[in-house]
């Protein structure tokens, strides 16, 4: 018993040390990050950004994006912000390594800035949806490294520059509803795809080399009659052919003849495919509950029940280039497909959640694999379901999943995400216990949880409103996914707040979302900053335990928390009996498990406001692999794991792997 309040003054006195350490000095891009500071201080707006000179660039500042070392700033995102006025010069033409710059969907006025043409490393401009004035950069041929150009939603004037011709990377050109005049010029740039002028002054005739495109993207325009027609005669317009006089007429009787036997055939036609169609319609109204659907692939099944992977009502189906019925994607997305592309996809069910399910959607160009998650019961309109899309699509980083696009209609919502091939930390973690499994180590475990942090924080830096910032509301390892650097990345951003609330049943269900949900959390649409950080928490415990945030006990009746679990065992002072055993054959880690549980338990207190910020957390996470470990002993100080439970986390020895484990650890399987 002295031995063990020796070793309790040892360990204390290294968290004591651990815990004055200084972090150590990252990569920081300071010459970019005073240009952005610059232009955030000289231009007005409705949104803060959230930058902080006292974190990272990198890592922490809403829409900045770096490059591998940290060293440069490479994409700056801000969408919506509320900006008003002129760019201040000498700001972001400062951002030499700038490759994407999106302004668009502001307020800013002006002239296109001249001293842009610095920005000699662009790959994306997006700048519409502004009120931009003035004539078009006279040289476009300082930007040869452009790809995609979209000016458009302002009140630009003058010609189009003959200059654009020589972006020879350009493969996406929007400058619509301005109020460009003179004659389109000779824009021969093989690599373009997609072109639209419409809605602007543009006179004269097109040019040839932009005969390939549909005449719809010079439309709204007073371009000269020529171009009023395809510029290439299509399948569906046959030529006319010469009458070829005949020397016989037909009589009446003939004629009529042929009317009434015409109208015979048709009227077969036409009840064939009425009794076609009602043998069709009976059998997916038997199939999917009375509700006629068409299927993305008949031969695509799901794991579990072998039904047919998605279906969409017959309504939303087709019609992929409505303006009302189509994917929106967001910028800088990389996908080219359409709604009918998605139907086509060979697909298989991944999951079903308590927001919808989700799948692996397999596109037809055998290239491109996407995750799509069908939403169920969402209690929002069009306008704001739209708004929270834009907000999350706006979200750039590395530890949060990308929405690349997403679907409306009344009857469907569709999100698409990039697919992670090696599935989720649920599946990581849980999937496969015993005999031939790999286990997940314990390096991956800490990046995971580095990585989770760093984007929950990003999230919580987000603006949903001038008033409000984003929280995520559902965070669960089924959520989070390895990056290609194996670091956690979080998905399902902000869909609490766009779903019908469900009363919970007496008693509660058992689910395993139940376990990850803050005490104070009644109404998912209501989580706070304070209960993200509860639920990272409980993830937090899932890593250093391997187990479920709730299970069943051995007798299968009672559900046992995860959270609850955890604190009985720590307060009978057996810490080491809390770890999973697949971590016991990794050496020297003992430190950093200790004090990642400690981390853990602050984040789980009870009390909302004595738990620590999201910045904090990412610092201690952080700190762990810096300080080089060091075992954690708090007695707790009103915000620490002492407030909690009232007792210290020591270090009991651990139990070889095979034998009997004592203490109460059999209480979770």
């Amino acid at each position: 018993m002295v031995e063990m309040k020796i070793l309790s003054f040892i360990l204390s006195a290294f968290l004591i040390i651990a815990s004055v350490s200084l972090p150590v000095t990252k990569s920081e891009p300071y010459e970019d990050k005073e240009a952005l500071l610059d232009f955030i201080r000289n231009i007005h707006y409705s949104h803060s950004p959230n930058w902080d000179t006292n974190f990272p660039a990198c890592f922490l500042w809403t829409g900045v994006t770096c490059n591998s070392d940290n060293s440069r700033v490479v994409a700056l995102r801000l969408p919506g912000m509320g900006l008003r006025g002129s760019i201040p010069s000498n700001t972001l033409s400062r951002l030499s390594s700038l490759q994407i710059l999106s302004l668009r969907s502001n307020a800013i006025s002006g002239d296109f800035p001249s001293d842009f043409s610095n920005l000699r490393n662009l790959t994306s401009l997006y700048l519409q949806s502004n009120n931009f004035t003035g004539s078009l950069p006279s040289d476009f041929s300082v930007w040869n490294n452009l790809t995609v150009l979209d000016l458009s939603g302002n009140r630009f004037e003058g010609s189009i520059p003959p200059s654009i011709s020589k972006l020879n990377y350009l493969t996406s050109l929007n400058l619509s509803n301005n109020s460009l005049t003179g004659e389109i010029p000779d824009i021969n740039i093989p690599s373009l795809q997609q072109i639209n002028l419409t809605n602007n002054h543009l006179t004269g005739i097109l040019p040839n080399s932009l005969m390939r495109y549909p005449s719809s993207a010079f439309s709204g325009n007073e371009l000269s009659s020529q171009i009023a027609i395809p510029p290439a005669t299509s399948a569906e317009t046959p030529i006319p052919q010469p009458v070829r006089k005949s020397g016989r007429k037909l009589t009446e009787p003939a004629i009529l003849g042929i009317v009434l036997g015409s109208c015979v055939l048709a009227f077969a036609a036409i009840a064939l495919l009425m009794i076609c169609s009602y043998s069709s319609t009976r059998k997916e109204n038997k199939n999917d509950g009375g509700l006629p659907t068409t299927t993305i692939s008949t031969a695509a099944k799901s794991k579990d029940k072998g039904e047919p992977a998605l279906k969409l009502k017959k309504k939303d189906g087709g019609g992929g280039d409505s303006k009302n019925n189509r994917l929106v994607f967001f910028e800088g997305c990389s996908l080219a497909f359409d709604l009918e592309d998605l139907l086509r996809a060979s697909a298989e069910v991944l999951g079903k959640g308590s927001y919808g399910t989700t799948y692996k959607a397999a596109l037809e160009d055998a290239t491109t694999t996407v995750v799509v998650k069908r939403l169920k019961e969402v209690g929002v309109g069009k306008k704001e379901f739209e708004g929270q899309m834009e907000v999350v699509g706006g979200i750039s980083h590395e530890n949060v999943c990308a929405l690349r696009a997403y679907y409306y209609s009344k009857d469907e919502k569709l999100m698409v995400y990039d697919f992670y091939d090696r599935g989720s930390v649920s599946v990581l973690l849980h999937g496969k216990r015993g005999e031939g499994r790999t286990p997940l180590d314990w390096e991956t475990r800490m990046r995971i949880a580095i990585g989770a942090a760093r984007g929950i924080l990003c999230i919580h830096s987000t603006r949903q409103s001038a008033a409000k910032q984003l929280v995520h509301g559902n965070i669960k390892a089924s959520n989070i996914f390895l990056n290609s650097d194996n670091y956690g990345s979080i998905s399902d951003v902000g869909l609490a707040t766009l779903m019908t609330p469900t009363p919970a049943p007496a008693p509660a269900p058992h689910r395993a979302s139940t376990g990850y949900r803050a005490p104070e959390v009644t109404d998912p649409r209501k989580a706070t900053p304070a209960s993200d950080v509860y639920s990272f928490g409980v993830l937090l415990l899932e890593l250093l335990t391997g187990k479920s945030p709730t299970n069943s006990s051995s007798g299968g009746e009672e559900v046992v928390h995860l959270v609850r679990w955890v604190n009985s065992v720590v307060r009978e002072e057996w810490t080491a009996e809390v770890f999973d055993v697949e971590l016991l054959r990794y050496p020297n880690i003992e430190e950093e498990m200790v004090e990642m549980l400690q981390i853990g338990m602050n984040c789980v207190v009870r009390m909302p406001d004595q738990r620590p910020k999201m910045v904090d957390v990412v610092k201690m996470v952080e700190g762990i692999r810096r300080a080089g470990g060091s075992v954690s002993v708090s007695p707790g100080d009103g915000r620490g794991f002492g407030s909690d439970s009232g007792v210290e986390i020591t270090m009991s020895t651990p139990t070889p792997p095979g034998s009997d484990r004592a203490g109460s650890s059999s209480a979770i399987h």
